[in-house]
């Protein structure tokens, strides 16, 4: 398989210089999140090497992801919106429909690229009356981390369903010694909420349909609340996020969590201050070896699961040079992708997967790509193929509340709101039953508009 250099190949080079030259110098502003400094210095680098290619000029503004939709309303109503931002999905819907993004620019840059080149599900989230509302650049998917030595050893099924997540359970839950899971139980913890939307969207339940709020199905969400009430019983008592959870599976007394792909260089050793303990190595890949993950989990009602995922996107703009931004976006998503994928590869994974003559090519560059704080190395060389394939397959089939019916601002306000958490919390801890459950979320989540 053909590895995507990041180097721009001369063809490539001479058609943005081209476009250009047609439609005349300009100069770019990029809005971008990754604010951090070494991720900055790599997206001013590219921002470089287009501007070497293409004869525009591109000005990297960082601006803190909290302060991004008021500095966005603001720029908007005084008609000085950048040309590009890469924001974060939540504002795709929103800022398409208030005329601050320019979907017809974006649909262009997929219709160029080639729309079956990016994976489905990321696609789908950005889909906006026809066309597309931004261009989804890079994302993540949740995954189920899990001790695949131990299931391998008590003849287990991976965890991809809850029956087989339960039936691990009966298998390897020994506390204090090994913890069949570690649930997020800290309501004020928006880990908690990720991992629930997980697990409700693994059973097919939304709080959310076309019309907005639309009550949770009581069958379905019942089977939701029992699941979560069997993993938070094999887990560890208290309140639970994401630091116990990578402790415990660290030093080895877990056998599954929930958590995001920046664990995968962290379980290698190459983290300091996050290290392995389950041996006196902390620098040790052992741990990486015995792990395996899964990003489609399925509950009873909804066979074919779903994956949880976060997306970042390339918007352009309604004040955008759209020529101008145009080319870059594309060139971002082509022959700079990779250098976009390097800006912290462990949590960007490829949603261009390759070109219509390579269609695996950037998923290929990406998993070489090293990945670490203290110590390097690819992801290719620390987790076999498969793992690395089913890494990537999760975006094929990402969802999150209220996307596909255009209510993501609606859900998102719910997801906020941690009533969800709350109402969950409550039912683990035998405050009520699942009935009075499932009343109490409908009753709450349907008062959020």
């Amino acid at each position: 398989m053909k590895t995507i250099r990041t180097p721009l190949m001369a063809s490539a080079a001479m058609a943005l210089a081209l476009s250009a030259g047609a439609a005349g110098a300009e100069t770019i502003r990029f809005w971008t999140t990754e604010e951090q400094p070494e991720r900055l210095a790599r997206q001013e680098a590219m921002a470089a090497a287009f501007s070497e290619a293409s004869g525009h000029e591109v000005e990297v503004i960082p601006v803190t992801e909290s302060d991004l939709g008021t500095r966005a309303t603001a720029a908007y109503a005084a008609g000085d919106l950048p040309d590009v931002i890469y924001h974060p999905l939540s504002y795709a819907l929103p800022w398409a429909e208030a005329g601050i993004l320019d979907p017809d620019a974006a649909s262009d840059v997929i219709e160029d690229l080639g729309a079956d080149t990016f994976a489905p599900g990321a696609l789908n989230m950005a889909s906006f009356d026809g066309g597309y509302a931004s261009v989804p650049a890079d994302g993540w998917t949740q995954m189920i981390v899990y001790r695949a030595d131990l299931f391998e050893e008590a003849g287990l099924e991976p965890p991809t369903s809850y029956a087989n997540v339960e039936a691990a359970l009966d298998a390897l839950h020994n506390p204090p010694e090994m913890y069949g899971f570690v649930a997020a139980t800290k309501v004020d913890e928006a880990f908690m909420s990720q991992v629930l939307e997980h697990v409700f969207l693994a059973n097919g339940v939304s709080p959310v349909g076309p019309d907005g709020f639309a009550p949770l199905d009581e069958a379905k969400t019942t089977e939701v609340l029992e699941f979560y009430k069997t993993i938070a019983e094999a887990s560890p008592p208290g309140d639970l996020y994401w630091d116990q959870s990578r402790t415990l599976y660290f030093s080895g007394n877990a056998a599954m969590i929930i958590w995001s792909p920046f664990i995968l260089d962290e379980l290698a050793g190459l983290r300091d201050s996050a290290p392995p303990t389950i041996n006196d190595d902390p620098t040790s890949p052992e741990l990486a070896s015995k792990t395996g993950i899964v990003t489609n989990f399925s509950g009873p009602s909804n066979p074919d699961g779903a994956a949880w995922a976060s997306v970042n996107m390339f918007g352009i703009t309604g004040d955008a040079s759209t020529d101008a931004a145009i080319d870059f976006v594309k060139y971002s998503m082509d022959q700079g992708y990779v250098d976009t994928l390097a800006i912290a590869p462990e949590g960007k994974f490829p949603i261009r997967r390759g070109t219509e003559d390579d269609p695996e090519a950037f998923v290929s560059a990406w998993s070489e790509l090293p990945v670490g704080v203290d110590r390097k190395a690819p992801l290719g060389e620390l987790y076999p193929q498969e793992m690395i394939d089913e890494i990537v397959a999760g975006l094929d089939v990402a969802q999150r509340w209220g996307v596909a019916d255009g209510q993501l601002a609606l859900a998102s306000k719910m997801i906020n709101s941690q009533v969800v958490n709350r109402v969950v919390r409550e039912f683990i801890d035998g405050q009520i039953d699942a009935s009075a459950a499932v009343a109490e979320l409908n009753e709450e989540l349907g008062a959020i508009d």
